[in-house]
């Protein structure tokens, strides 16, 4: 009996840590993104020369199925301020498409509805076809790869062979879905710790660009810049830029004591999770900025220079490190969103 005991603790401890989250995945069908998060709440939308005509498609984890779809046009580049309303204009290859129901909140350049039954019945309706377009209107949203997308959704959130699922619907029961999984916190640390006084920060600045001028950088002195701002009441945040390319600049960023003689430690990020396209979980210092609002240390690797496509990342300093808050990456340029609105691959509290 001592021996079972034993082995059911030690079966216990070799469990992997991922069952206390779900593995975010990123994954593209065809023409379609699909993006989960560590909570299991996954989006899809289609992708490409849409010419901002954007179908997004969300839900979230759990019995109880909160979803919402979207049709909208839009886009970063795209002038659509003078076009006409969509929804008399809707075309499913090449044919007039109604959206059938009551729950459809109806504005101009913007269609969405939340109800399940109603998502679930236009689902089945364009689910095989080609393409959904405008009439005297360039946009294309191509459907080739949806329904792969939505099995993918299905299956991330364990809903094959359930009555919530969108494409293998079945008769288990919608509470045979597993729940998402708790949401993790990353607690503030002196949220609003003592100013930097005024010969403090001077001395800091002196600090910093001391270390800046004998730092290994190739940027060009006269592009270089210091930053330093009051982390908590006794560290400092130090960040000076190193490398620059084409739409990027690296840097390189210090915890600081904030009385002298000045001690440092390297910040270095690291991943909690190995996405699907990264060799490696720690990241560079790309675009680096500190926001003061919400205490959050950011980065920003964009994909060309309108910032439509990238990898963005939150970071929230926990009294010993900078832990992660967001990542959110958009592989696809396709002049959709900025990255405050990429979709996320890990959420904190």
């Amino acid at each position: 009996m001592r021996y079972r005991v034993f082995l059911l603790f030690f079966c216990i401890g070799l469990l992997p840590t991922s069952l206390t989250w779900a593995a975010p995945a990123q994954q593209l069908f065809s023409d379609w993104l699909v993006t989960c998060n560590n909570q299991n709440f996954c989006v899809t939308r289609n992708v490409g020369l849409h010419h901002g005509l954007v179908m997004t498609l969300s839900r979230s984890a759990g019995a109880r199925t909160e979803a919402q779809l979207r049709i909208e046009l839009g886009g970063l580049v795209n002038p659509v301020a003078a076009a006409p309303a969509i929804e008399p204009r809707l075309l499913l290859d090449d044919k007039p498409l109604k959206l059938n129901g009551e729950h459809w909140k109806i504005q101009p350049k913007l269609l969405t509805t939340s109800d399940g039954a109603t998502i679930d019945a236009f689902l089945q309706q364009i689910q095989d076809a080609s393409a959904i377009t405008l009439v005297k209107g360039v946009q294309v949203m191509s459907l080739q790869g949806l329904k792969a997308a939505l099995l993918f959704i299905d299956a991330q959130q364990k809903r094959v062979g359930n009555e919530t699922a969108w494409i293998r619907k079945g008769d288990d029961p919608p509470m045979s879905v597993p729940p998402a999984p708790a949401l993790k916190s990353v607690a503030k640390v002196n949220p609003q710790p003592t100013p930097l006084g005024h010969d403090e920060y001077n001395d800091l600045l002196d600090f910093g660009t001391w270390r800046m001028n004998n730092n290994q950088c190739s940027l060009d002195p006269l592009r270089r810049e210091v930053w330093i701002t009051a982390l908590t009441d006794d560290k400092a945040l130090m960040m000076t830029s190193c490398e620059s390319g084409a739409y990027n600049t690296i840097y390189r960023a210090w915890l600081v004591s904030r009385k002298q003689p000045f001690v440092t430690t390297p910040i270095r990020l690291r991943l909690p999770f190995l996405p699907t396209d990264k060799d490696e979980r720690d990241i560079e210092l790309v675009n680096l900025t500190f926001n003061e609002k919400s205490r959050e240390l950011i980065t920003l690797e964009k994909g060309r220079g309108l910032g439509d496509c990238g990898v963005q990342t939150r970071w929230r300093y926990d009294g010993q490190r900078f832990r992660l808050v967001r990542y959110a990456a958009q592989p696809q340029c396709d002049s959709w969103q900025g990255a405050d609105a990429w979709a996320t691959q890990w959420v904190s509290g």
